[in-house]
């Protein structure tokens, strides 16, 4: 089969038949369920926190899906690629990942009764992807409202929501007004577009010790860092800031490696030469008369000394992150040599620049800023664990005050909308010709999942509840859901629970995608060589050696 030197050839196995290939699709339908049913504890206000330990030792405590799923090992394939669905969704749209799993999870157990019947998994996946564009056009058409974003009170409303199912819930108000101004702060509108970019310019700063009540925006950016030289001046008011992304020390010539000294003076002299160059460099930067001076790389003592002599306050080594954020906040313009430097290059934006102690650590603040297009979030908390926790809480309320910004539309929340759509699925069910019928009704049943674990998740009687709650969408309107902490029915309306319209919409898609991706599958081969012995191609592990 293999001719000296030829490439490895990946062996299928002999039973390339149609029961194999329902043989795959049943395994990778029991690995997506199994990965949902890890999940399914943590959706809603009642959600179980998971306590994971990481390789190295150190425990994360969260119910974040996202979180969780990182640090799960899974060697299944069909179950890698169930983690792979609750990382897009946090990319996307920073929130709904246990609902993404929980839903993709139970939208391929219904497809399972379908394949036993000798049903052919194309014909599934057709009525699934009808039944995902019906979906998105019931959501954006019959189940949406507009959100009026200047009412900043709704949109706290909003936003709380979304994060009263977290840790942070007990200071949800806190959180909900932190991400706002953040995100408030970092909004830039260009040409009628709204670009918000948390990750680079809303940065969080963790400080163990304090109450999570201390945890504040700034107005500008926090570092952890001091000036270069002790005597230097710790509290500007109105600083002119110069940014730099060059050495302000001396620096050998790659290619000058060694320098032949014939007499005494030499050496001197290239001691002197070495100090002429930092002069130069420094009186370049003094010449634009700034008062502080921040620079992505080191800082020679001698260039310290001329500038302390300048009055000017240095700081060495910033993050190339935290240069850009100071750049936003205070209208410098970072630059990459000395010689460069212009005044419109410094910024005049920051009101005060100043470096306070907190806990053990000197850390430099750059506040009171004119028009911050960037800003820093400082929290509080009384352990790392607990900081984590709330870091990872506050990035979904971020996305979600993002999402509301760029698209202001939302849908009812707690099992609300869900209901809604399966009962508007159903109805359009009935027109649709053929077998094809069938599985676009297991859709819509598959929806029920979520108001099915909110009230599971709660402890309440789920056969009876979600009756009476079919009952109340079919007769008063399609804002009834469930209360996560009761389990009681309540109109979303009344009690303001709301969530946005792109995090729905891109939980649907990303989870009934993901059921026809895995549905398509029909067989699984390993192009893998056996280990211990690299000349022998090896033939096809079967499925059952990749299942664990």
């Amino acid at each position: 089969m293999f001719g000296p030197g030829s490439a490895p050839i990946v062996v299928l196995s002999q039973n390339t038949s149609r029961d194999s290939g329902r043989k795959v699709q049943k395994e990778n339908i029991q690995a997506g369920k199994a990965i949902a049913d890890v999940i399914r504890t943590c959706l809603g206000p009642q959600a179980m926190l998971k306590m994971l330990m990481d390789p190295t030792g150190g425990i994360v405590m969260t119910n974040d899906g996202n979180a969780i799923l990182r640090e799960i090992t899974v060697q299944h394939p069909a179950g890698k690629s169930m983690i792979e669905i609750a990382r897009t969704q946090d990319e996307e749209v920073g929130d709904g990942t246990t609902s993404v799993i929980v839903l993709a999870g139970e939208i391929l157990a219904t497809a399972e009764p379908f394949l036993e019947q000798g049903t052919h998994p194309t014909v599934i996946i057709r009525a699934y992807r009808q039944a995902l564009e019906d979906m998105v056009k019931i959501l954006e058409d019959q189940v949406s409202i507009s959100l009026d974003i200047t009412d900043r009170n709704k949109v706290i409303e909003v936003v709380k929501s979304c994060v009263g199912t977290k840790f942070i819930g007990r200071w949800s108000e806190l959180a909900c007004q932190i991400a706002i101004d953040a995100v408030n702060t970092v909004l830039l509108e260009e040409n009628g577009r709204r670009e918000i970019d948390i990750k680079r310019y809303a940065k969080v700063e963790k400080i163990p010790g304090g109450s999570i009540d201390e945890s504040h925006v700034l107005r500008g950016v926090m570092l952890n860092k001091d000036v270069t030289h002790p005597k230097m001046k710790r509290s500007i008011k109105n600083p002119r800031i110069v940014l730099l992304d060059c050495v302000l020390e001396y620096k050998k010539g790659e290619s000058q490696t060694n320098v032949e000294i014939m007499k005494d003076t030499d050496f001197t002299r290239i001691l002197e030469l070495e100090e002429e160059h930092i002069k130069k460099i420094c009186e370049e930067v003094i010449a634009v008369k700034p008062d502080v001076v921040f620079t992505e790389k080191g800082v020679a003592d001698l260039a310290s000394h001329y500038f302390l002599k300048a009055g000017i306050s240095v700081i060495r080594r910033v993050r190339k992150s935290d240069n850009n954020r100071i750049g936003r906040a205070c209208g410098a313009t970072i630059v990459n040599r000395t010689e460069e430097l212009r005044e419109e290059d410094v910024g005049t934006g920051a009101g005060l620049f100043e470096i306070k102690k907190m806990g053990d650590e000197y850390f430099c603040f750059i506040t009171e800023c004119k028009d911050p297009k960037a800003c820093t979030i400082v929290l509080r908390g009384a352990s790392k664990d607990v900081l984590n926790e709330t870091e990872r809480n506050l990035q979904d309320a971020l996305h979600v005050a993002k999402n509301l910004l760029i698209e202001p539309k939302l849908v009812p929340g707690g099992g609300a909308v869900e209901m809604a759509v399966s009962r508007l699925l159903n109805e359009k069910a009935a027109g649709i010709a053929g077998i094809e019928q069938w599985p676009y009704k297991a859709v819509a049943q598959a929806l029920d999942i979520i108001p099915r674990t909110l009230t599971q998740n709660c402890g309440a009687n789920i056969i009876r509840t979600l009756t009476a709650l079919r009952a109340k969408h079919a007769t008063e309107g399609n804002t009834w859901g469930i209360d996560g902490e009761t389990g009681e029915l309540v109109d979303m309306k009344v009690r303001g629970i709301w969530e946005p319209l792109s995090v729905k919409m891109q939980t649907y898609k990303t989870a009934i995608e993901t059921a026809i991706l895995l549905l398509r599958i029909d067989d699984i081969v390993s192009g893998i060589k056996k280990k211990g012995n690299d000349n022998q191609p090896s033939a096809m592990p079967t499925e059952q050696s990749m299942m664990e």
